[in-house]
């Protein structure tokens, strides 16, 4: 007998906390349907039911994280909680969002990087990640149009490439601040954001 829709919700979203709670100990190296139905005190047959194998699992806890980082409060807004203002200011906002700038950016950011080997092993989900940084990039060349209307950029500048070379820059420094965090504290990965926005508007 089918359960009921929302049984089935409850029982599937428990089951993501099981996948994020491996997933933040463990990494993808470690998300095995044992290791999440160990995690939720389950049999692997009851986890089958919802996901039919490892690649089904992994495919979902990289939809989850990804629901987890957009649902999280963004950073810099105001306490009303309306976004910085259009332009610079947003794109700037916008990109710290991207950096492990405390514990649970951090925590989210080593969760991406380990899981760069898993997808680029796998094209469909090399896709589905290529998907999420293309979206990204979208929204940013938003941002950089905008801080160009209002004279903030150099309008004669393509606003997808300025994107494209923003993304690219904080997601390296994720790089290195993950590697050398003593070397990369939350105040250095700042001050090089706006040490890197400062020469896109000179």
């Amino acid at each position: 007998m089918t359960p009921p829709r929302g049984d089935h919700d409850a029982r599937r979203s428990e089951v993501s906390e099981g996948v994020w709670r491996v997933l933040s100990t463990r990494g993808f190296e470690g998300l095995t349907l044992r290791a999440v139905a160990a995690e939720l005190g389950a049999s692997t047959g009851l986890l089958t039911h919802y996901f039919p194998n490892k690649r089904a699992l992994l495919s979902h806890a990289l939809e989850e994280l990804d629901r987890r980082s957009a649902a999280r409060p963004r950073r810099l807004a105001p306490v009303d909680g309306t976004p910085p203002p259009a332009g610079l200011a947003r794109l700037r906002a916008a990109l710290l969002d991207v950096l492990p700038l405390d514990e649970a950016t951090e925590a989210g950011n080593r969760i991406w990087v380990s899981s760069w080997d898993v997808a680029l092993a796998d094209p469909e989900l090399a896709a589905a990640h290529a998907g999420r940084y293309a979206r990204s990039r979208v929204a940013l060349t938003a941002h950089v149009a905008d801080a160009q209307r209002l004279g903030e950029l150099p309008a004669e500048a393509d606003p997808a490439g300025l994107a494209a070379g923003a993304q690219a820059f904080v997601l390296g420094l994720v790089v290195q601040s993950l590697f050398a965090p003593a070397e990369f504290p939350a105040e250095r990965q700042i001050a090089l954001l706006d040490a890197y926005l400062a020469g896109l508007v000179a």
